[in-house]
């Protein structure tokens, strides 16, 4: 029996809608979920940039153990409260772990919040700072920690989102971020020099790590992602010296 228009033109929208209704109740049953993997992701990679490496179950756990104190700084090396007030009245709450660091990316290191982890590992302090840049096909981002000097690189984590496999995707591997371990960012003069990613650098340099064969702009936006955001924790790290 030929059906009408009319029928196949109900039926379609009924099944985009019955479709529809599917993915959303789907989606939201999930995001829980989906906002608890990011969170225990970050607190990963966060303790990764301490060389503590831990299942994504225990994440929390470890990051509650290690991570002693998180605030907020300005370029100017201004603390931020953990609280604002406005007139006597809280305005705002500022959690340096949910500051979205993809919002700030095209702001002036001058206006950006940047924030700070503290974490004590056998004795030993340790301050950790984001990172958040571009590479040759979408964003790069990291975290990179400093041992009490707030100088010396004791780790770096780094990860992209769809640089090439085996050529720029190299970032996250260990052979590449474990060259940064005892690295320095301040000269002997105490300038700041950050961290350079050169092809063929020497392993003995304190201020430079090889870059990645084949992966050339994926290790100038490595490189251009530590130095700038370095930058705007600059006076902040000379405070704490």
């Amino acid at each position: 029996m030929e059906k009408s228009n009319t029928y196949i033109f109900i039926y379609s929208v009924a099944l985009v809608v019955l479709v529809a209704t599917v993915l959303s109740v789907t989606a939201f049953s999930l995001k829980e979920k989906q906002q608890a993997n990011t969170r225990n992701e970050k607190m990963q990679d966060i303790l990764m940039s301490i060389n503590i490496n831990v299942d994504a179950k225990d994440a929390e756990q470890h990051y509650n153990s290690h991570i002693t104190e998180t605030f907020i700084v300005k370029a100017n090396g201004e603390i931020l409260p953990y609280i604002l007030k406005k007139e006597g009245k809280v305005v705002d709450t500022i959690r340096a772990f949910d500051i979205d660091m993809k919002s700030l990316y095209d702001m002036p290191l001058s206006e950006r919040t940047h924030p700070v982890f503290k974490a004590v590992k056998n004795d030993t302090t340790y301050t950790i700072i984001p990172l958040r840049g571009r590479g040759l096909w979408g964003p790069l981002w990291g975290y990179i920690s400093f041992y009490d000097d707030a100088n010396t690189i004791s780790g770096a984590v780094f990860d992209h989102q769809g640089e090439t496999p085996g050529l720029g995707a190299e970032i996250n591997k260990p052979r590449f971020s474990n060259q940064f371990k005892n690295k320095q960012i301040f000269n002997d003069v105490k300038e700041f020099t950050s961290v350079q990613v050169v092809k063929g650098a020497s392993a003995n340099s304190p201020h430079h790590v090889d870059g990645i064969s084949g992966g050339t702009i994926t290790s100038v936006g490595v490189n251009d992602m530590i130095d700038t955001c370095l930058s705007g924790y600059v006076k902040y790290l000379e405070s704490i010296k």
